[in-house]
């Protein structure tokens, strides 16, 4: 049995990247002011018809393809990774007052700001705290920062901890979930809007199996393997 040919429409249809909801109010407020701005005088509306289009690129939110294996982690942001140290997680998240590994992921204005969860398990905890608005790239702003943390425990009793910073632009993070929830690896989260940063700490003694500078995509690059089934990884840049 043949298959009727694609239309040109559906073949456009397939190749738009959806935007999140977030977005359309903001998307709007720049359309808005584009046609202001052409009335004005047409040089600025189409600065503001630039402005609009980036606009729609930033809120864009592409589907992901997630590995679903018990004990592995993805990456909850887009971005590069800023650091890969052992630091104290936030005392809000009540992970403790040790070290733990952490894998920090900075993200620019270019980069998709839709976070998801670094692995299944329950929403245990949100903790959300005001703060600064300082260079998210630097290692300051974890301590300084305005952030919003979750405590996901996984069926097995493994907590992951996950906090959303805002950095020198963004000054909105946004929760999709509630405490108690179920999530799933991959599901969406929340986002932040306009540049930021998103630490992970896991379990002690966790290797990551990322390196800095490395380019994360959310819900598909492999952070870490709980179950130790990898030793670990060496990296080349180049």
């Amino acid at each position: 049995m043949s298959r009727a040919p694609m239309s040109i429409v559906d073949s456009i249809r397939s190749q738009l990247v959806p935007i999140n909801s977030e977005g359309y109010p903001f998307i709007g407020a720049f359309a808005l002011v584009s046609l202001v701005l052409f009335w004005l005088w047409s040089p600025l509306g189409w600065l503001g018809v630039v402005a609009t289009l980036w606009c729609v690129y930033f809120f864009r939110d592409p589907p992901r393809v997630t590995p679903l294996r018990e004990g592995i982690l993805v990456s909850p942001a887009d971005g590069r990774v800023a650091r890969v140290t052992p630091a104290v997680p936030p005392v809000e998240l009540g992970l403790g007052s040790l070290p733990l590994p952490r894998v920090s992921i900075f993200m620019n204005v270019f980069d998709v700001h839709v976070n998801r969860s670094p692995i299944a398990g329950r929403i245990e905890r949100i903790a959300y705290t005001p703060g600064l608005f300082i260079n998210a790239e630097l290692d300051k702003a974890s301590e300084n920062n305005e952030r919003n943390g979750f405590v996901i425990s996984t069926p097995s009793g493994v907590k992951i901890g996950m906090v959303q910073i805002a950095g020198l632009v963004a000054r909105r993070i946004v929760t999709f979930v509630r405490e108690g929830a179920g999530v799933g690896a991959g599901e969406r989260v929340g986002m932040i809007r306009f540049g930021s940063r998103v630490d992970v700490y896991l379990p002690e003694g966790t290797r990551p199996l990322v390196a800095e500078g490395q380019t994360m995509l959310a819900g598909e690059t492999i952070i870490a393997d709980l179950k130790a089934s990898d030793p670990g990884r060496t990296f080349r840049v180049g």
